[in-house]
């Protein structure tokens, strides 16, 4: 798992949904909101990177068309209690087949890591007060699942017994 330092992500917000949006020819590495998107992806390159900022209410299939283009979709997290974003995160990896980088940002706390990595998200913007060293402990803590996930779809039970369900812990 990436995680994101905020002082070198290549990655910048356009300004506000109101404000005036980006000219795509300078616009390299932009993250739009849905309504930014949805204003310029009929004119945006196909050669710009671009990512797309989604609000945990939003239904990504309404964005499976538009997915080979997006190089980004940052899915938010408005508190750490509100889970809907590793639902999304999972339709787009396993259901909509989507191989760009999905990235968990908001209230994103150490703690939710393993079930971030199990349900597709490959990068994390960790909130200020979290440790960065404690974030890729909890990466190596539960190495197997039982049930499978974005990663392993098939349950225990069904691997190979040569195939190991377990890291050694470091």
């Amino acid at each position: 798992m990436k995680f994101v330092d905020p002082q070198h992500d290549p990655w910048h917000s356009a300004e506000g949904e109101d404000g005036p949006l980006p000219q795509p020819a300078a616009a390299a590495h932009r993250l739009l909101t849905l309504a930014q998107w949805h204003a310029v992806r009929d004119v945006w390159p196909h050669d710009v990177p671009v990512g797309v900022r989604l609000d945990n209410d939003v239904d990504v299939e309404s964005l499976e068309a538009d997915l080979p283009r997006l190089a980004l979709v940052a899915l938010q997290f408005p508190r750490w209690t509100d889970g809907r974003a590793y639902t999304q995160a999972r339709l787009l990896r396993a259901r909509l087949r989507y191989r760009g980088e999905v990235r968990a940002t908001g209230e994103v706390l150490v703690d939710m890591l393993p079930l971030l990595h199990r349900t597709g998200f490959d990068a994390v913007l960790l909130r200020a007060d979290q440790s960065l060293d404690s974030a890729q402990r909890a990466l190596r803590f539960f190495a197997g699942h039982y049930q499978g996930d974005v990663h392993e779809t098939r349950p225990l039970f069904r691997r190979d017994a040569a195939t190991p369900t377990h890291r050694p812990r470091a």
